[in-house]
């Protein structure tokens, strides 16, 4: 029996993005808050909740993309990276943001 897959759309597309201002504007006040107060330490808290929050509020081709990765998972990451950052003087700092996007795709996949 052939399987029937639900396809979302908005206004006609197949591909969108369904967050809202607000939301994104509460979700950067919140993360700069906590990574402020935290002297930096829930920065990747602060990664993790805005990102999830994007991806979260993304179809493409009418899937609808999840985040599941978490703050603990990426913590042990950054201070990895910071650590090579560190004792290479910096130079590992170029492969920083390589290896964060490398994270978010592996902890980001389809709903449906």
């Amino acid at each position: 029996m052939a399987q029937v897959q639900k396809v979302e759309t908005y206004k006609g597309r197949n591909s969108f993005f369904d967050g809202g201002l607000l939301q994104y504007i509460g979700w950067i006040i919140l993360g700069t808050l906590v990574t402020t107060c935290t002297l930096g330490i829930c920065y990747p808290w602060s990664i993790t909740m805005i990102y999830g929050w994007k991806i979260n509020h993304t179809v493409i081709e009418g899937k609808r993309m999840q985040f599941h990765g978490s703050a603990i998972g990426l913590f042990g990451h950054w201070i990895k990276w910071w650590f090579f950052t560190i004792i290479t003087l910096g130079i590992y700092g170029f492969w920083v943001f390589i290896k964060l996007e490398d994270w978010k795709a592996r902890n980001t996949t389809f709903i449906n």
